[in-house]
């Protein structure tokens, strides 16, 4: 008696679709610069500046950390949330979802690929773009670091 095996073949995983998303993640990315540099003024205005007062100055230590703050935080939580992409992201339908299961990106993945997206901006800035521009998946080097892919929304 002999084991059979199957001689169906296993259907091979469906490719993402990754038309239009490097450009559409790049325009997406000043969209949502200039959502993060409005949160960081209300902020500064509403925040920063009359516990500063109140403190005599102490908490002006504040504002150099702010902008990368509340990136780190406005990328965990719109990337984490049930949309899976910043709101620039959305604008040009594009979210991301993990490489590998096609998953949900959490929080940590969500925050830390930010990161990972603005040290690299800061030493690395037309590397970058042309990891995604010569991949097929269009996948740049912050999303290879995070182990995620930008896809279409479908």
């Amino acid at each position: 008696m002999s084991l059979e095996t199957s001689s169906y073949p296993t259907p091979a995983p469906i490719a993402p679709n990754v038309a239009g998303v490097l450009a559409g993640r790049t325009i997406g990315f000043f969209v949502d610069l200039i959502l993060i540099g409005i949160l960081c003024c209300l902020i500064f205005f509403l925040l920063v500046i009359p516990l500063g007062l109140v403190t005599g100055g102490l908490l002006w230590f504040l504002l150099p950390p702010l902008f990368p703050i509340v990136a780190f935080l406005y990328n965990g939580f719109t990337i984490s949330g049930r949309k899976q992409a910043t709101p620039g992201m959305r604008l040009f339908g594009v979210r991301l979802q993990m490489a590998e299961s096609g998953g949900e990106v959490s929080f940590l993945i969500a925050a830390v690929h930010a990161i990972f997206y603005y040290v690299s901006v800061s030493f690395l800035t037309p590397f970058i773009l042309l990891v995604g521009v010569f991949r097929s998946d269009s996948r740049m080097l912050h999303d290879l670091l995070a182990g995620v892919i930008a896809v279409r929304r479908g």
